[in-house]
């Protein structure tokens, strides 16, 4: 198949000369004139030629994809009822990393098993009517080099199900965060409490976050083609960058709150007593309620963007909860110091707590290794393999934001034909580029051990 302007030039020329056959939407050499005007020489040549492609793609299928050792792998599982028979805590948590090995070690298995087999039938492209532009791209070339379509339709699902919840929890929390934030506007218009006026930050600021993901997911997803040329890798980093954008503003922001406090503690400050007149408290408890219902929910899809909100959610929890206590109980025992010591400790916290995830977003940016369990998946992939090559030199996984990009460096026999080393090197960077933790993949070719790396030293 082809697509875009050419194709479709030669797509209509060849219907006006009888040799496109609609039925598979590609060129039918034996039907038009593409066919009757080769010599039978030539039409036997590329005969031969498909058939030799087709032999070297099925003898790297052949060993690729029989190396495969799924039902050795299920034996070491641990089932639920056996990991709750196990009293030693330590051993239970051995058995439990175990099996989330297996789960990663398994779901490389499944993207090697569905996507090899489909990137080496797209490996040696043929012009079907020899004008010098190959109509016939394999499967590849049908989806636009897209790879999910060849995953299996239960870890299809999957990822369909998980970007559901996602876009579930985006919506249902900007939706709560509107009007919590109109509530809590209401209630310190009505009160005079710093701890109230830091929660009310707080959720204005969760608002803000909210958007701003569903914003850069948004932003993401589209498939233009104008940005597609602007950010030819992709526009992934979008998202870690307006985290990190928010995580700044949410620290000025709380900086402030600290300031008020540290004010209202000294001597020349205001020293009233903090009152909560009901509809406060009923916002804060409104607050606790719902946020606590959203974080009991979200903590049931384990997916990292929805366990983030729900994190999130837990975080409000125990926010709310002392900004209602702190001002309560200083107005019960007239305490007036307590309600701005009580928001200085909070505004500390908030600063603490998005520090941290600043200061996360800034090392992924700027390209911190990925963490062990991710190393070591791309390790199983590399020696998922290693029926077809000699070893590795080197496999490297890091951040490029919120997703990994994977550079391998495969050591192959010299007297290996070029087509094998294309054909094998391609085919392991689309599956790599398969997993859902990885956003890009290199894969490069040498013959020797002992030679350099293949980065300049000034690059790193």
């Amino acid at each position: 198949m082809v697509s875009g302007r050419r194709g479709d030039f030669f797509r209509s020329r060849s219907q006006a000369n009888g040799s496109y056959n609609s039925q598979y939407d590609r060129f039918d050499v034996e039907a038009g004139n593409g066919g009757k005007n080769l010599p039978p020489r030539k039409r036997f040549r590329d005969a031969i030629e498909t058939t030799i492609n087709k032999g070297r793609a099925d003898h790297l299928k052949r060993k690729l994809l029989e190396s495969a050792e799924h039902k050795d792998l299920e034996k070491f599982r641990k089932s639920d009822e056996e990991l709750k028979a196990i009293h030693n805590k330590k051993l239970r948590a051995f058995y439990e990393e175990q099996n989330r090995r297996l789960d990663d070690w398994l779901e490389v298995d499944a993207v090697v098993s569905s996507v090899a087999d489909d990137v080496l039938d797209s490996m040696a492209p043929r012009d079907l009517d020899h004008d010098g532009v190959a109509e016939d791209r394999g499967p590849l070339g049908i989806s636009d080099e897209s790879v999910e379509c060849f995953l299996p339709e239960e870890e299809r699902e999957k990822r369909r199900k998980s970007a559901r919840h996602v876009k579930w929890a985006i919506n249902i929390n900007v939706i709560v965060n509107i009007l919590l934030l109109a509530a809590k506007g209401v209630a310190a218009i009505w009160s005079n409490s710093l701890s109230l006026i830091a929660s009310l930050v707080d959720s204005a600021l969760d608002l803000l976050c909210t958007l701003i993901i569903y914003t850069t997911n948004k932003l993401v997803g589209w498939r233009l083609e104008r940005l597609r040329k602007q950010f030819p890798v992709g526009r992934r980093r979008l998202e870690p960058i307006g985290i990190l954008v928010f995580s700044i503003i949410m620290i000025v922001s709380f900086l402030q709150i600290l300031q008020e406090s540290i004010t209202k503690l000294l001597p020349s400050g205001d020293h009233t007593t903090a009152d909560l007149p009901p509809a406060a408290i009923f916002s804060m408890v409104a607050t606790i309620v719902v946020k606590g219902t959203i974080w009991i929910g979200c903590s049931r899809v384990k997916t990292t963007q929805v366990q983030a909100l729900a994190q999130d959610c837990k975080t409000d929890v125990y926010f709310n909860t002392l900004s209602l206590a702190f001002p309560l109980i200083g107005k019960q025992l007239d305490v007036w110091w307590l309600d701005p010591v009580g928001a200085t400790f909070l505004s500390l916290f908030i600063i603490y707590d998005w520090a941290g995830t600043c200061l996360e977003n800034v090392t992924r940016l700027t390209g911190v290794a990925a963490d062990d369990r991710t190393a070591r998946k791309m390790m199983f992939m590399a020696w998922r393999f290693s029926p077809l090559v000699q070893g590795y030199k080197m496999v490297k996984s890091y951040h490029a934001g919120d997703g990994v990009w994977v550079e391998m460096d495969v050591l192959m026999d010299e007297k290996a034909p070029l087509n094998q080393c294309h054909d094998i090197a391609e085919t392991l960077q689309y599956c790599t580029e398969g997993l859902k933790e990885v956003d890009r993949a290199f894969v490069t070719m040498d013959y020797t051990s002992q030679g350099p790396t293949g980065h300049a030293a000034e690059a790193g």
